[in-house]
């Protein structure tokens, strides 16, 4: 198969990129960066934009930075970016430990973050990222500027809170206190398939009891988000075996997971259990 006719926007400024987002929306115009998630399902004919607009030429949408205590991460940055840290610190090793989960090599030399957080596969690794860390997420147009919480972002599978003539710049992700431990784990039937239940774990130890802790759910309901009730379990309480099976257990009757013809709801609330409790192995570890 190849896509429908479109045509192909090359704008060289963010305003010049938002003007013509403006005018091309209203015809199902779409954002081109990376293109691993978009172009494939062109080329199937399951989505149809008349005009892309293709930032990979405007200034400074390349930014990866440290900015007032959030790492500031463009809307033209690879996943490839992060294969090793970008800063020193735990952010930094935690976004190197996620990336190597994303599919295969070739794409995450293409793909961006921004773009998998646009387009909000339910599986995507940095989506649960964003939901884990709380990230603010900065969305622009030409009537302006505004700043979304990942919370709030997050609209269901595929579905976010951006506009249709907005651009998602760039995300900011909370720098992470020295002495931050984080652990993930995913399962996939294969090696570089879209995970069926993904975990990522956060916390510090204050005293030899975990501390700002964050549990985060991927792959598993409709959006990424983190498990409060997991959370309420483990803050306060030292690492081991036994309080991580009960957050583990806790968080599996708190989701309400999806079904498909190959996948139960029973077997991703399992899943639930199993990538939970070996996210928060791998942390203390």
């Amino acid at each position: 198969m190849k896509p429908a006719p479109f045509t192909r926007h090359v704008p060289h400024t963010v305003d010049e990129a938002l003007k013509i987002l403006s005018e091309v929306a209203p015809q199902d115009g779409r954002v081109l960066a990376g293109g691993q998630s978009l172009v494939p399902i062109m080329a199937f004919r399951m989505a149809r934009p008349a005009h892309l607009v293709d930032i990979n030429e405007v200034a400074g949408l390349d930014k990866l930075k440290i900015e007032n205590g959030k790492l500031v991460i463009g809307a033209r940055v690879r996943h490839a970016a992060f294969h090793k840290p970008v800063m020193p610190g735990p952010l930094g090793a935690l976004l190197a430990n996620v990336v190597r989960n994303i599919a295969h090599y070739p794409i995450r030399m293409r793909g961006t973050f921004c773009g998998s957080l646009a387009h909000a596969d339910p599986a995507s690794e940095w989506c649960l990222t964003a939901a884990t860390l709380d990230a603010e997420l900065v969305a622009k147009s030409v009537r302006g500027e505004r700043v979304i919480a990942a919370s709030d972002f997050f609209g269901g599978i595929m579905s976010t809170a951006l506009a249709e003539d907005e651009l998602l710049a760039e995300a900011r992700l909370p720098d992470l206190a020295q002495g931050t431990k984080s652990g993930f784990n995913e399962f996939n039937r294969r090696a570089g398939d879209f995970a069926l239940a993904a975990s990522l774990a956060v916390y510090r130890l204050d005293g030899g009891k975990m501390t700002d802790v964050r549990i985060g759910l991927g792959g598993v309901e409709d959006r990424p988000r983190r498990i409060a009730e997991a959370e309420t379990l483990l803050e306060g309480q030292a690492p081991g075996d036994k309080v991580f099976r009960a957050a583990a257990e806790a968080a599996a009757k708190a989701v309400d997971p999806l079904e498909d013809n190959q996948t139960t709801a029973e077997y991703r609330r399992d899943l639930t259990r199993a990538v939970i409790r070996r996210a928060l192995e791998q942390a203390s570890a």
